[in-house]
């Protein structure tokens, strides 16, 4: 699934093209793509129709168009392989199109959803006081938010009792940070992703959390990470962060670092990539 910088990518393509724009209005063209707006497509249509998008806002890895004035926003899922498009009038429909979006203006794109698994779809809620969708409301703030909470995020790490990795993974304490660029984040760090997390001082914490903005912020001035086709940005482009990773994805090459071979291990129906040399596992595994 695509990680934070993927998904800003996306907003930021989002926000030249679609931002202040008003929905003149909606095809859904498969129901599997509303099938979290419980009321239904038709429902989906009318109150998408006549409102002004707003300027699109993300929080970790969930990314929203909130309608100005509707006390709404509409939360895109981009699951395994949606893709959020901006195509000129009348150029050919992609095969996996699955929702379209037509504006009340003179310019010439369209907003479309392009899903080729039918995992990911479009939702409207209603926002909270903050302008967050409701079902995202308990997400935490990501590492790149201007209020993410440094101190407050040291404090629950010691407190969870859990592995280093897991904790990173978990939406209710820190968002956006997704399998690969934990693994990243851990490798610069030189710290094993089954490490305990209640032995973690604050200059441990806080060095680990610059690790992670600074291979997001890295792989967002490419692109962010695309493995295959179904990653891009809102022109049809793949990201290039792929050509610069450390750790993920390079099971028996040598570490840049020490040159040791990476390993790969199975981690809750994923992999972890990691150098057994420079970041090795704890004595104790919690």
């Amino acid at each position: 699934m695509p990680e934070l910088p993927e998904v800003e990518v996306v907003r930021r393509g989002l926000e030249r093209w679609v931002a202040h724009r008003t929905v003149a209005d909606a095809e859904v063209l498969h129901p599997r793509a509303v099938r979290r707006h419980v009321a239904g497509a038709d429902d989906f249509v009318q109150r998408l129709t006549g409102h002004r998008v707003g300027t699109p806002s993300r929080r970790g890895k969930y990314l929203w168009l909130p309608l100005e004035d509707s006390g709404q926003a509409v939360l895109a899922h981009l699951g395994m392989s949606g893709q959020l498009l901006v195509q000129p009038h009348g150029a050919p429909d992609e095969k996996h199109l699955r929702i379209r979006v037509r504006f009340a203006d003179d310019l010439a794109t369209e907003l479309r959803f392009v899903d080729q698994r039918t995992f990911g779809g479009l939702s409207l809620h209603d926002t909270t006081v903050d302008g967050l969708p409701d079902v995202i409301a308990h997400i935490a703030r990501d590492p790149l938010d201007p209020l993410f909470d440094e101190d407050a995020f040291h404090r629950a790490l010691r407190r969870k009792k859990t592995t280093i990795k897991r904790a990173l993974l978990d939406q209710s304490l820190i968002s956006g940070v997704g399998n690969i660029y934990a693994d990243e984040a851990l490798w610069r760090a030189r710290i094993h992703y089954d490490r305990p997390t209640a032995g973690f001082t604050r200059p441990r914490t806080l060095e680990l959390l610059g690790h992670v903005r600074d291979v997001m912020n890295a792989a967002l001035a490419v692109g962010g990470t695309s493995f295959d086709s179904l990653y891009v940005n809102v022109n049809g482009e793949s990201g290039y962060f792929d050509r610069s990773l450390d750790a993920y994805g390079r099971e028996g090459l040598p570490c840049r670092r020490c040159g040791t071979p990476m390993r790969r291990r199975p981690w809750m129906n994923r992999s972890s990539y990691f150098c057994p040399r420079c970041q090795r596992p704890p004595r104790v595994v919690s």
